[in-house]
């Protein structure tokens, strides 16, 4: 949650500083280098435990429905 207000705040001022620049080109790099690139490396980073998180949780999802209950179903039917 923190780290979306970080995030919205980093480009806010990287977008300040891009518009600044004298140069168009100068802005678009400024705007990159300072702003996307290194914001997309952290909220990967900061990402990583939520994505293991539900990995795992996909794993015992999937193993659930591969080993089952063990009940046979066909008698109920």
């Amino acid at each position: 949650m923190y780290a979306y207000i970080i995030a919205i705040a980093w480009i806010y001022v990287t977008l300040l500083m891009a518009l600044t620049e004298t140069n168009v080109t100068a802005g678009i790099l400024t705007f990159v280098l300072y702003g996307l690139a290194p914001l997309a490396l952290l909220l990967w980073l900061l990402g990583t435990p939520i994505r293991r998180r539900q990995s795992r949780k996909a794993e015992a999802l999937d193993k659930v429905a591969r080993d089952g209950d063990g009940g046979d179903a066909g008698a109920d039917e």
